[in-house]
């Protein structure tokens, strides 16, 4: 085979490989893109994240029962509150609201809180619902409302499940400083919840 005729015959190939592959993506982009922005949305700032976090170490201080019910209410709760703020979406839900929830959570995390059942899987629904709200409210008229609150949800729930697996593994090793490091990160979260209060109180007083 000349030289030539092997070249278009492998540009050729190239070309139908391609032109499906880029067909997929454009299919997936269409379709999906509103559940990947409900999946980014509550990781793109530390409002979400840290109670999560601190949330996912308190599960692993409780005992198995709580942190079992916490992976069922949470991603229901992110999905109750999503569908809240479609309802109702002029609700006046104070951040000041989140920002408590973050120190309250650290705290029991740094004073390793073994919190009553009702008392800890209200906390999770409580900052589930008014995560799922917040969330929530990202989205638009052209959104996709069930893949956007279905991502929400996933992420959350993948979230969390992940953090309080991995903070039980890291206590079982049964040393004590292992506790000790869990609840300094509880300290770390009430710092920076009583920061962004700070910062929230100093925008609002401008």
């Amino acid at each position: 085979m000349k030289k030539g005729t092997l070249i278009r015959a492998i540009a050729a190939a190239l070309a139908l490989v391609a032109a499906p592959a880029s067909a997929d993506a454009h299919l997936i982009n269409t379709t999906l893109g509103d559940f990947y922005g409900g999946v980014l949305h509550p990781l793109s700032g530390p409002e979400d994240v840290v109670p999560w976090f601190a949330l996912a170490v308190l599960a692993s201080i409780q005992d198995s029962r709580n942190a079992r019910w916490l992976l069922f209410v949470f991603p229901i709760s992110l999905v109750g509150g999503a569908l809240l703020s479609v309802v109702a979406p002029a609700l006046s839900i104070s951040p000041a609201w989140n920002l408590a929830v973050i120190v309250v959570t650290g705290l029991a995390v740094a004073a390793a809180a073994k919190l009553p059942f009702p008392v800890f899987v209200g906390l999770g629904t409580l900052i589930a619902l008014l995560h799922g709200y917040h969330n929530g409210q990202a989205m638009t008229q052209d959104t996709d409302r069930l893949l956007f609150i279905c991502g929400v949800a996933a992420v959350g729930y993948v979230f969390v499940t992940l953090i309080t697996a991995l903070a039980i593994s890291f206590l079982q090793g049964g040393m004590e400083w292992r506790l000790i490091a869990l609840r300094a990160s509880g300290s770390w979260v009430a710092a920076v919840g009583v920061i962004m209060i700070g910062l929230q109180l100093r925008t609002s007083a401008m």
